[in-house]
């Protein structure tokens, strides 16, 4: 319950956290996470929403979120359907994204343009999301 009042965890990573720290009662786990889930106290749905939320504050793409929500054992189709749910503009916040790094200069070279491309790729942006970044920016400036 400790971990529980915290923040929000999903099965897999209460079950891993449970596991390393009673090892001798790991059959238990299992029936346990059950009965929190019955009563509401764990929920993988309310942890994706969270979560992608926090991630979405930090300046992280949708690819970045999926992956962090893989990695933590949430459903691939729990996944879709809270990044969808959350009805974020994902041209918008790359936008933004990329005016926190870099401030609002235009691109001056190719090898300019290129690391803010890797730098918005290595966030979890599309290829759409981030040539759209460049468009907006040439038509603000230009």
């Amino acid at each position: 319950m400790d971990l529980l009042a915290r923040r929000e965890h999903s099965a897999h990573e209460l079950q891993a956290k449970l596991v390393e720290k009673f090892p001798e009662h790991a059959p238990l786990v299992g029936p346990v996470l059950a009965g929190l889930t019955r009563d509401n106290l764990q929920s993988d749905q309310r942890f994706a929403e969270a979560y992608v939320r926090a991630l979405i504050h930090r300046g992280q793409g949708p690819y970045r979120i999926r992956q962090a929500l893989q990695q933590r054992g949430v459903d691939t189709s729990l996944t879709e359907q809270t990044i969808a749910v959350c009805g974020e503009d994902w041209f918008e916040l790359a936008v933004q994204v990329m005016h926190k790094k870099y401030g609002r200069q235009p691109c001056t070279s190719f090898a300019e343009r290129a690391r803010r491309s890797r730098f918005l790729q290595y966030r979890g942006f599309s290829a759409e999301q981030i040539q759209a970044c460049f468009t907006d920016n040439e038509t603000d400036d230009g």
